[in-house]
């Protein structure tokens, strides 16, 4: 919304010849739109959600990792967890993870099958 102070320099102006009418105007309509922009908010919402990460052994069907971890410690863990992750799909994975977290995903991010391990890794965020 344009304030009343603002629409009055513009009408000043208008009136002291400086700008058109038709100028003032589309300052007028810059101010309004200006001011109906939606404030910038975080790229994610952190409150409540956490980031679980499972991985399945595919020949027993038994769950070897389930882990839950809040969006808040998402961030330090992944720098943490690509120290430890030199292998191209790791790097792979945490560059997903990444990408999904600045575009504020939901559900199931990743969903990797590791034949030669045998194992089912997925993450989601929730």
């Amino acid at each position: 919304m344009v304030t009343s102070e603002e629409r009055m320099k513009i009408l000043k102006m208008i009136n002291d010849g400086k700008i058109s009418a038709e100028e003032g105007s589309q300052l007028l309509t810059a101010l309004s739109q200006r001011s109906e922009k939606p404030k910038k908010t975080p790229g994610r919402t952190l409150k409540g959600q956490m980031l679980r990460v499972r991985v399945t052994d595919m020949s027993s069907g038994r769950t070897k990792v389930n882990v839950n971890v809040p969006m808040k410690l998402v961030d330090a863990g992944l720098n943490i967890a690509a120290q430890f992750t030199p292998e191209m799909e790791g790097a792979q994975m945490m560059e997903a993870v990444k990408e999904a977290l600045a575009e504020n995903m939901q559900g199931k991010i990743v969903d990797v099958i590791d034949e030669e391990d045998q194992e089912h890794v997925e993450i989601f965020i929730e």
